[in-house]
């Protein structure tokens, strides 16, 4: 709404047309702009209500600061665009105009806003979150850091990886470490004229001795697969997650070891070769 109108048709009858137009936006004016400093601290005030909001609903913080200051600028616009109306500025052609450059630089920066939406959505939904370890986009690492447009890992063997938001937001994502607890799969193959039972009774032993694998589930060793040359067993264990890494090694080690005390034949692929002599 336009008050220079109203203010200019009160005081031109008292003081003449043309004292009546400057008091008139002296007036205005300084009503806006305290009308202005009293909006920018509403802006600032509802801001840090919603970061407190959103602190509550323990969002994470990178994305606290950034809706924060969304919010907070976005109100401090609608403020400032209602107290030019005010002054008589017309913003209609400005609006017009900044939605343009909006729709233009949208569509130029698709691919980062992309990102950006993917961030987004990761840090409200959380399918991870720092420190956690998970394969997603042909890669596995632990979760180093979430930005707002793409999330850095550090993989096992020493490299830095950053992944863009808006791919890994939208792709598979397998969290390792999601569950307190996770099974170790090991597979051992041994040869057919071995017994099966002597084999899980050494495997099962193995298992229970081991001060990391837990008891509760129970560890299971089971057939798995008739092969060619040798009879797989499949041994799985639950472990802490912490600990996943140090029983996949210990196992394959002390099953091993213990299969070659008791004379237990590890197959391995080999090929015999018949000569034949002239005279045969």
């Amino acid at each position: 709404m336009n008050f220079i109108p109203l203010a200019t048709n009160l005081f031109t009858p008292m003081i003449g047309e043309t004292s009546g137009i400057i008091l008139a936006y002296a007036l205005v004016g300084v009503l806006a702009l305290v009308g202005l400093w009293f909006g920018f601290g509403l802006c600032n005030w509802a801001g840090r209500m919603t970061g407190r909001a959103m602190e509550r609903a323990k969002l994470d913080v990178s994305l606290r600061g950034f809706l924060q200051s969304m919010v907070t600028i976005t109100l401090k616009v609608l403020v400032l665009i209602t107290f030019a109306g005010m002054l008589g500025i017309q913003m209609t052609s400005f609006i017009a105009l900044l939605g343009a450059a909006g729709l233009a630089v949208g569509m130029s920066l698709q691919g980062a806003l992309s990102n950006f939406a993917g961030g987004v959505l990761i840090l409200v939904l959380r399918p991870f979150r720092v420190g956690d370890y998970i394969q997603a986009q042909g890669h596995e690492g632990t979760v180093k850091l979430i930005n707002i447009v793409n999330t850095e890992l550090n993989t096992l063997d020493g490299k830095r990886v950053i992944l863009p938001n808006g791919a890994l937001a939208n792709g598979d994502i397998v969290n390792f470490t999601a569950e307190d607890i996770r099974r170790v799969d090991l597979t051992f193959g041994i040869g057919y004229g071995d017994t099966i039972e002597k084999a899980r009774e050494v495997m099962i032993g193995i298992a229970n001795t081991h001060p990391k694998v837990l008891s509760d589930p129970a560890p299971f060793v089971g057939l798995l697969t008739l092969n060619d040359s040798s009879v797989d067993l499949t041994c799985r264990v639950w472990v802490k997650n912490s600990d996943y890494f140090t029983v996949f090694f210990d196992l394959n080690e002390s099953v091993k070891n213990a299969f070659d005390s008791e004379a237990i034949t590890i197959p391995y692929p080999h090929r015999e070769v018949i000569m034949h002599t002239a005279n045969d």
